[in-house]
């Protein structure tokens, strides 16, 4: 047997080259050890459809979720994923609902309408509890609608000052979402496979989840290097995988139909503060605010990170994920997507249009290299 089809043998062992097929290129790739090819993003301002802001709800020692009582009331708090709501709502929505069964409730109020309150509305409804959200907003106009839903446990907790308990269930929680998705791929809920590509000049921190040592390699298939003749770019410190993307104008609508369709009912209405959820019938409510339980329940921990994304004309040719030099780049049916910014405890909703310069400028020079 020639060494190309040992390798191949070996991937789809591994599962590596199963399902989407999208990394067959990359097996390939490595066995011709060619160098990749990949069509340039045209960056331009002529080609800006919008710039897009959304504040991620940060706790250095990482999201909530445990029970309270409220007078005569429970209520399960399920809140604070940082940059990573989208990616760990599954996840961290198995434990959410397994607090209301505890409770022995047969019905169950869930405050919030983006990823989290929605991923906890359907697992109770499986779980035959009666799931009614209340929601101040809905989709389109969520935060999680602005999400760049790259799944990815990042930008959740400070390494300073998180539990180790804490960090296990961080991984525990990635890969019941990470199961979740996959069996949501496809167009019906906008959940796509897309090989990815890492672009960098400076080593990685020994914490970074691209290191061949993740702690979710699991969920990251064909992590590796990029071997030096396979490198389209300049780039010192490359890694190539597997990404599983979730487009947030695709997904949640179409959660939020199966929501209906098992019966559940969506109110749309605004609670300003913790007093007001006892007019509510049901006995247990889920806290699913994000930035929201700062004010309803005093969470001083709670910070917002602004993040902001610009969105290009769509390019159907683009099939792929970069991530260069702290950026990165993502294909939607609706258009191009560009990041990143971090901006810690700022909570203004208006695009901070210095940083959209930066990364339009960063994205063309990058882009240009290929």
């Amino acid at each position: 047997m020639s060494n190309a089809l040992s390798r191949r043998a070996a991937l789809q062992a591994l599962g590596i080259m199963g399902g989407s097929g999208l990394l067959a290129r990359i097996a390939g790739a490595q066995e011709a050890r060619g160098k990749i090819k990949l069509r340039p993003v045209q960056v331009s301002r002529s080609r800006v459809v919008r710039t897009i802001v959304g504040l991620r709800p940060f706790r250095a020692s990482g999201y909530v979720v445990r029970s309270e009582r409220l007078g005569e009331k429970t209520v399960v708090h399920h809140y604070g994923h940082g940059g990573c709501g989208v990616t760990l709502s599954w996840g961290t929505a198995e434990l959410a609902v397994a607090e209301v069964a505890s409770a022995g409730a047969r019905a169950a109020a869930v405050l919030g309408c983006g990823a989290v309150g929605l991923a906890t509305a359907r697992l109770l409804q499986r779980r035959g509890i009666e799931a009614t959200i209340y929601a101040r907003e809905l989709p389109p106009n969520t935060l999680s609608d602005v999400a760049g839903a790259r799944w990815y446990p990042f930008d959740l907790f400070d390494s300073k000052v998180v539990s180790p308990e804490m960090v296990e269930g961080v991984w525990r929680a990635s890969r019941v979402a990470y199961a979740a998705f996959k069996r949501m791929a496809g167009p019906t809920y906008g959940v796509f496979f897309r090989p990815t590509y890492m672009f960098q000049n400076s080593p990685l921190p020994k914490t970074s989840l691209l290191n061949l040592d993740s702690p979710v390699r699991d969920c990251l298939p064909g992590l590796r290097e990029l071997l030096p003749e396979e490198n389209p770019t300049p780039a010192k410190v490359t890694r190539t995988f597997e990404t599983m993307m979730i487009e947030p104008a695709i997904y949640l609508p179409a959660v939020m139909r199966d929501h209906a369709k098992a019966g559940g009912r969506v109110v749309k209405r605004e609670f300003r503060s913790a007093a007001e959820l006892a007019e509510l019938k049901e006995p247990v409510i889920v806290n699913c605010t994000g930035m929201g339980a700062a004010t309803l329940f005093g969470d001083t921990e709670l910070v917002p990170i602004k993040g902001q994304l610009t969105i290009l004309k769509p390019q159907p040719e683009i099939d792929y994920v970069a991530l260069p030099n702290g950026l990165y780049m993502f294909p939607r049916k609706d258009g191009i997507v560009l990041g990143g910014t971090f901006e810690r405890g700022v909570s203004t909703m208006e695009p901070n249009r210095a940083a959209e310069e930066r990364i339009l400028t960063r994205h063309a020079k990058f882009f240009a290299t290929l």
